[in-house]
């Protein structure tokens, strides 16, 4: 999968990759809330591990700022990973704790899916997300994925689909 989403505005975000002088930044939004909702995150999450996280590109994995237009300030992540199967794109995301309820993981997941489908037509994209997360199942929902019924690949989580023969991947804390 090609780097495709340089940049994104929305009414309110940019998305953008974050890059290594983004480290200080991505550890700052990323506290204990989101560490024991993604098994991949260490605790503490320390700048040095912002810079390995964003290094990963190269690895089939590209992580997203979400930048607030007025302020500047890092919002959040969305991370675009190269698919377990063929076909299948998986995205995950997280929000700092001062940017959660404002609709802002929905515009930029609104922005980035609609940029996906244009981009990949005949991916699927799909999520993961924690049964007792109500605020990410629900938002999944609204920007247009379903429940499949299937177990996700992390533990205790729920496989989310949207797209060509639901074969893409999203993962939501």
């Amino acid at each position: 999968m090609t780097d495709f989403l340089a940049t994104i505005l929305t009414a309110r975000c940019r998305i953008a990759p974050l890059e290594d002088a983004d480290a200080a930044a991505l550890a700052a939004i990323t506290d204990g809330s989101v560490t024991q909702r993604i098994s991949f995150l260490p605790e503490p999450f320390t700048p040095a591990d912002a810079r390995a996280l964003i290094g990963r590109r190269g690895m089939g994995d590209r992580f997203h700022g979400i930048w607030s237009r007025e302020t500047g300030r890092l919002l959040g992540v969305i991370g675009v990973h190269h698919a377990r199967r063929r076909g299948e794109i998986e995205i995950g995301y997280w929000m700092a704790a001062t940017a959660r309820g404002q609709g802002l993981a929905r515009e930029a997941l609104q922005a980035l899916t609609a940029r996906l489908s244009l981009r990949h037509p005949e991916c699927r994209m799909v999520a993961e997300c924690h049964p007792d997360n109500g605020p990410s199942w629900e938002l999944l929902h609204r920007v247009g994925f379903t429940h499949t019924g299937q177990v996700g690949q992390r533990p205790g989580r729920v496989l989310f689909a949207r797209g060509a023969r639901h074969q893409g991947r999203i993962d939501v804390c």
